[in-house]
This record gives structure tokens, C-alpha cells and sequence, in this order.
């Protein structure tokens, strides 16, 4: 790695990053824990309405929705469906980073692909939920307890909000993939291992990988609330690990592209790779020049990012070996 004047800033060598650590430890009832939650928040109907129709696109309707969420109030989601039924050939559910959202990201979705955009519970402003926006203490939310911390009902929104796609686009199940970046990459690790519809997934400098190396950094994202919080509470780390996404990932079993960065401020590049490495499915690597930073550069590793995924959604399942 070279010199930085803050850690937060450091910039690993890629040889370093493509040499995998060592894997993170794991709780025994960590598939036991994760095949409970999905029994109990992603199988059976959700129930959803539209509340607002949003301009349509030459190719796509648009509307708002909300949906029931696991953690027992309303999600708000955007979804996009094309006015074709015909023309539907996949699905796409799309994550989030703590940034939030408040709009779909319309560039994200072809023209054959019915798409979903779930808020996470909590991470949009002004909806009442028992989970707070602010990104350094949602992540914090509900942390006593694995069953009551709020990246649990994050993951189990994704499968949810699946379902809602599903029931509004049937056509969508023979291809339905997930896409998610930074805090959406890391939940939809998570979420995947144990929803046997998904079919693909890129993950975008993954979030929550590896936290026996993520605790040790320094970091401007919400990462550094959680490594603050389990220095004064050490008993939040067994926590943790079942939150885990490198763990997690060894269990997924579809094919996964991950976009790694050498350089990101706000999540550790290291366990970024981890989830990369973790994985035992068909993989693809895009190693990023950066993550969480603005400039040129920054944007040309965006659109990179984004283009290579769209690639491998594309890939016929004959090219992904």
C-alpha cells in the first residue's frame, strides 16, 4: 500500500487485493439464523399499492409504491414495468446505497427488464419508521440483537420486494436478478443466498464484508459508527456476525459480478474483495480506481461499473463458466 495523509485514504495494491485474507469467522447458527428470516418475512404474498403514477418513458410505466415490510410498516418503492407485457424477458431488483432514495435511477433499467427500487426500512425521511435516515445511526439500529437490528429486516425487504415485482410483472421470474451498491451491495449478499429466484446479481464496492478487517480502519462512512460503537460495546461484535456479506457470500450459489475499488474512503477496499473472494459460483471481478469519492475519475469507474454489469445480465448462461 503506499503512504496516505489519513488511513481512511489509503490506496491498497491490487496484488494485495487479489491475494484472499482469511475467512471471517461465523457463528454456528449462522445458516439456521438466515433460514428463519426468510421463512418468516420472505415467503407467502406481500401486500402492495400504488400511490402515485410517475412519468412514464418511451419504453417503461412508472409509478410509486408502497408495500408491506418486514419490519411491520410501509416500504416505499418505485417500480417500472414495460408497457409491453410482451417485451418482458427479466426483472431486476435494485438496492441502495445509505444515500437513500427518492426516485428511481431509470438509466438502469433496458427495455426489456421489469424493475423494482425498494427504500431499505428507515432510510427514507418522513415515513414514521422505528428506524432512523441518518445513515451513522441507522446502522446502529437495533444492534443488541440480531433479531432486532435493522440490516436484518433490510435483507429481508429485498426479498420482499421481489415478490411485489413478481406479482406485478409474472413474466420477469425465468430471469430475475439483483443489482446494489456500497450499503445495497452488502445487503443483497446477504439477501441472496437464501431466495432460490434470483438468477444473477452484481454487487458495486459491497458494504459489510469482513468486519474482523473493516473494524480495524478508520473510515469516513457509516462503517465508522459501527467500529466507534463496538470499541464502548464489545458485545455488539457477536452481532456482527451475522451481518457479515463475506459470509454470507460464500453461501450464494448463482453467479455474481462484484466491483471492487483500490481506494474508497467509506468502505473499506479489503472487504470489498473479500465478498469477491467468498464467493464459490461463477464470478466476475471489476477492479475500481476508486469508491465514495467525486471527480472524473471517480465517474469514469461509475459508468464502468455499471456498464460491466449490464454486460454480465446480458451474458448468455453459457459464458459465465
Amino acid at each position: 500500500m503506499t503512504n496516505s495523509p489519513s488511513e481512511e485514504l489509503t490506496e491498497y495494491s491490487v496484488t494485495a487485493l487479489l491475494t484472499p485474507p482469511g475467512p471471517p469467522e461465523e457463528p454456528a447458527d449462522f445458516d439456521e439464523f438466515w433460514r428463519g428470516t426468510f421463512e418468516a418475512y420472505g415467503a407467502g404474498r406481500v401486500g402492495w399499492e400504488t400511490t402515485r403514477d410517475l412519468d412514464a418513458t418511451e419504453t417503461h410505466q412508472v409509478r410509486q409504491i408502497r408495500f408491506d415490510s418486514s419490519a411491520g410498516e410501509p416500504a416505499v418503492a418505485f417500480l417500472m414495468v414495460p408497457r409491453l407485457e410482451a417485451a418482458i424477458r427479466r426483472g431486476l431488483v435494485i438496492g441502495h446505497g445509505y444515500g437513500g432514495r427518492t426516485a428511481p435511477d431509470l438509466d438502469q433499467v433496458p427495455a426489456d427488464t421489469a424493475a423494482i427500487f425498494p427504500a431499505a426500512p428507515g432510510t427514507l425521511p418522513n415515513t414514521g419508521s422505528r428506524f432512523p435516515a441518518l445513515p451513522d445511526e441507522h446502522v446502529l439500529a437495533g444492534i443488541a440483537h440480531r433479531d432486532t437490528y435493522s440490516h436484518r429486516f433490510a435483507a429481508a425487504d429485498v426479498w420482499r420486494a421481489a415478490t411485489v415485482l413478481l406479482d406485478a410483472a409474472p413474466e420477469a421470474a425465468a430471469a430475475l436478478d439483483f443489482s446494489g451498491g456500497s450499503f445495497g451491495g452488502g445487503i443483497g449478499a446477504m439477501a441472496l443466498p437464501w431466495d432460490a429466484r434470483f438468477r444473477r446479481a452484481s454487487l458495486d464496492v459491497p458494504s459489510f464484508g469482513h468486519h474482523a478487517i473493516r473494524l480495524t480502519r478508520r473510515c469516513t462512512g457509516s462503517g465508522e459508527a459501527v467500529r466507534q460503537h463496538v470499541q464502548e460495546h464489545p458485545e455488539a461484535r457477536e452481532v456482527l456476525g451475522y451481518f457479515d456479506a463475506a459470509v454470507a457470500a460464500r453461501r450464494i450459489r448463482v453467479p455474481v459480478h462484484v466491483a471492487a475499488a483500490v481506494l474508497d474512503p467509506a468502505v473499506d477496499p479489503r472487504g470489498q474483495f473479500a465478498v469477491f473472494h467468498a464467493l464459490t459460483a461463477p464470478k466476475r471481478l471489476t477492479v475500481r480506481a476508486n469508491g465514495h469519492l467525486d471527480g472524473p475519475i471517480a465517474e469514469v469507474s461509475e459508468r464502468m461499473a455499471r456498464q460491466h454489469a449490464a454486460d454480465f445480465f446480458a451474458l448468455p448462461d453459457d459464458r459465465l463458466a
